[in-house]
């Protein structure tokens, strides 16, 4: 009993630890990021179809829901149409200007304000959609939403192409539920399971070294212990072994 006790108490100092550094990171980035952040929220309302923001409801730490907000890249009635909330490369759904904030990531830093009020971490399992997380093996549900998503994480380290992945595939949906979503759950599980502030400093450094060498293999070096991808995937992650 008295080590669980310990255990219990290191884990509560970590995620203690891991919520300040998420409040200190996310008010740096936000003032950080402000002359990206003005021009952009600029060009959107002048552009498309005047949007700036785009809300979705997400799940969250312990299943709760909560809105998420990006900036707009898409129609605004693009869940209900096409693949629904699943986006393929070359998606029609999005804007000439959404095309260059997707590919940047531009359009994901708004959730900045999601990290600073607690929604969300700096690192950790992306959200998902309702829909999008009942396509993780329910067997890995638990452990992913026992911890606040993530601005980034794993899941976005490693899948840096997946719109190409479900375009070049003859049904999207089918390979984003069968095939995408449990090796993505794997990699989010893992995640959780070895969740420590050295992993996390780590992969805030391998988001930013991703997204400026996005063609890399890098990833597979800095977390060498993570799953091995299904056959279908090694070659869209790079895995060292093809």
């Amino acid at each position: 009993m008295r080590r669980v006790g310990i255990w219990m108490s290191v884990c509560s100092f970590r995620d203690s630890l891991l919520r300040v550094l998420d409040v200190i990171f996310s008010a740096f980035a936000i003032v950080a990021f402000l002359p990206l952040l003005i021009p952009t929220t600029i060009v959107l309302r002048l552009t498309g179809e005047n949007e700036v923001f785009f809300q979705q409801l997400r799940v969250g730490r312990d299943q709760t829901p909560f809105q998420l907000v990006k900036f707009a890249t898409m129609l605004k009635d693009s869940p209900n149409l096409g693949t629904g909330t699943v986006t393929v490369e070359n998606d029609p759904r999005v804007l000439r200007v959404g095309k260059f904030l997707r590919k940047t990531k531009i359009n994901e830093l708004p959730q900045l304000y999601n990290v600073l009020i607690g929604h969300m971490s700096i690192i950790g399992p992306r959200p998902q959609t309702p829909r999008c997380f009942n396509a993780f093996p329910e067997r890995l549900r638990r452990a992913i939403i026992s911890v606040r998503p993530g601005l980034s994480g794993l899941g976005s380290i490693f899948f840096r192409e997946e719109e190409k992945m479900l375009c070049e595939s003859r049904d999207p949906e089918t390979f984003y539920d069968d095939v995408l979503m449990p090796y993505k759950g794997l990699l989010e599980q893992w995640y959780v399971s070895n969740r420590s502030l050295s992993l996390y400093l780590k992969c805030i450094l391998m988001t930013v070294y991703v997204v400026l060498k996005p063609n890399t293999a890098l990833h597979w070096r800095v977390f060498p212990k993570v799953p091995c991808p299904p056959g279908e995937l090694k070659n869209f992650l790079r895995y060292p072994d093809v």
